[in-house]
């Protein structure tokens, strides 16, 4: 399972500018892993051992008058009070880069000891399960740099060439992208299934118990259910209130932590055009499109393909593979929103940073319907973004028009 990620080489320039970089992301997508690949020779403490846990946690202070760097610390979050005293030992020898590398997950105490011990002092990155190039050990997809540059028009994209082939993509939109069910349902084709009975069970039993003790974990499993209908919609939370027969504030609480916990992802609406009005109800996916099929039941991509979900399916999954290519980079201040006015013209995707703004529309067919272009058309018009990106399932990078490019998912 150990594969290249596409963001060694950020963790590596971050590890250059700061003292310590921390790396969260949801269990088992290989953050332990990526570190101990990373930086082999470090000393590495994990603190689900007990015997580690026992080690940094009884006298944090003297651990680290011992160990001032190229230390890794796995699953940091377990010890909250090692934040403060990791600022001292940083703060003793500020001008020196590249002491300590920590993963954990996105949880209270982890966000608390960073922004409240460590700020300016650490670097976060967010790991995420495999995205789809890095299953079948392949680049980054030159999409991405084209992109940021910021100078490409839309005849350079002409240029793009396939990362995967098509089947290669179905593979990872249908399975997901944690890498341990990935690789070893390639050998044994029962072991997907049982992996993710198993996730949900650790995640809902262990995880979210221990970081929300007074969460009522039955009502919240159920939720988890219900959610995989409304995954790729604008939520409506009295919908999922009812539903669930909770308050529209517990519904909010819920995916308060099912985002925070990488999970699920909230999309926010665009709401910078000034000249349409716009509907600001928040989008929301599963950022993994194996666990929405795992609970929606889709046994195969064949029955994936004519489920009436399918289509949500796959925009989540574009959308989710588009952000974690631009996250590999070192651009920052980068947004990301969908877009929908209230007479019913949409962009599924508007990404903005300081190379300006890039809408993507996401269909599903391989065939494009000029009538499926006019909220990119409307939006460029509106908001005088260069050109508009078209992800389906095509077979070539094509011009549909002197400003919108057919790319097809498997060159993402």
């Amino acid at each position: 399972m150990d594969k290249k990620r596409v963001l060694e080489e950020k963790i590596t320039r971050l590890l250059d500018m700061f003292p310590v970089v921390a790396i969260i992301g949801p269990r088992q997508c290989g953050k332990s892993t990526l570190v101990r690949r990373l930086r082999s020779d470090w000393k590495y403490y994990d603190l689900e051992s007990p015997d580690d846990f026992q080690l940094i946690s009884g006298d944090p202070v003297a651990f680290f008058s011992l160990n001032t760097d190229q230390v890794i610390i796995d699953e940091a979050q377990q010890c909250p009070d090692l934040f403060k005293v990791l600022r001292g030992v940083v703060d003793a020898d500020r001008k020196r880069k590249g002491r300590f590398l920590l993963t954990g997950p996105s949880s209270p105490e982890i966000v608390k000891g960073i922004s409240e011990s460590l700020a300016g002092r650490i670097a976060t990155v967010e790991l995420w399960p495999f995205k789809q190039n890095e299953l079948y050990e392949k680049p980054l997809p030159g999409i991405y740099k084209m992109l940021i540059d910021g100078a490409a028009g839309p005849k350079d994209f002409l240029m793009l060439q396939p990362v995967l082939s098509a089947k290669q993509s179905m593979n990872v939109w249908f399975k997901g992208g944690f890498p341990e069910p990935l690789i070893e349902s390639e050998k044994n084709s029962l072991f997907y299934q049982q992996w993710m009975e198993n996730y949900i069970m650790e995640y809902v039993g262990r995880d979210i118990r221990m970081l929300f003790p007074r969460l009522n974990i039955y009502n919240f499993r159920r939720f988890l259910t219900l959610l995989a209908q409304f995954s790729g919609h604008q939520l409506n939370m009295s919908d999922m209130a009812r539903a669930l027969e909770v308050s529209v504030t517990t519904v909010k609480d819920y995916l308060d932590i099912i985002h925070n916990t990488f999970l699920w992802r909230n999309l926010p609406a665009y709401t910078k055009n000034p000249l349409k009005k716009v509907q600001k109800a928040k989008k929301g996916f599963f950022r993994d499109q194996g666990l929405l099929h795992y609970f929606l039941k889709i046994a195969d991509p064949d029955r994936l393909q004519i489920h009436p979900v399918a289509g949500f399916s796959f925009e989540s999954f574009v959308i989710e593979e588009i952000i974690r290519g631009f996250q590999v980079t070192m651009v920052t201040q980068l947004e990301y929103a969908y877009y929908r006015t209230i007479d019913k013209s949409e962009v599924d995707l508007v990404v903005e940073g300081p190379f300006g703004i890039v809408p993507f529309e996401i269909k599903l067919s391989s065939l494009v319907k000029r009538i499926s272009l006019r909220g990119l058309e409307g939006f460029m018009a509106d908001t005088g973004a260069p050109y508009g990106i078209l992800i389906n399932r095509g077979k070539k990078v094509e011009l549909l028009t002197d400003k919108i490019i057919q790319i097809p998912f498997n060159f993402i």
